[in-house]
């Protein structure tokens, strides 16, 4: 499981605000795309390619949550990066929940979220 502490300084793991703002940052990167926006989901902020939801900031949980294919979800998780992302105790297989405000970890993620739906597009 991951933990707030796993390899990052005291001002990477503040939390609260800081979390939300390294979110906000990132997807405003993102919107250089058009068919990428920002939407809600579940009543918290989320961004969506097309339509698609690739990401969302968990506001109660203070985290990242990328959608990916399961085996990367399974590797994030197995890494020690991530936790299984189950609201409500449903566990979603494409989802992860990602703690720890990791700048280079969360660009890395997001840009694999975006991918992940572009390939959804063409099916």
């Amino acid at each position: 499981m991951a933990s707030k502490e796993k390899g990052a300084s005291p001002s990477d793991v503040s939390g609260g605000d800081a979390g939300r703002d390294l979110y906000e940052e990132l997807t405003d990167d993102l919107l250089y795309d058009p068919a990428i926006g920002r939407a809600t989901m579940m009543g918290y902020p989320c961004v969506r390619l097309a339509g698609r939801f690739l990401a969302s900031y968990d506001e109660k949980e203070d985290c990242l949550v990328v959608k990916l294919p399961r085996e990367r979800v399974q590797e994030v998780i197995e890494a020690g990066d991530g936790d299984p992302f189950a609201p409500a105790g449903k566990v979603f297989r494409e989802w992860v929940a990602i703690p720890i405000p990791d700048r280079e970890l969360w660009r890395t993620l997001l840009a694999e979220a975006a991918e992940f739906a572009r390939k959804g597009l063409n099916k």
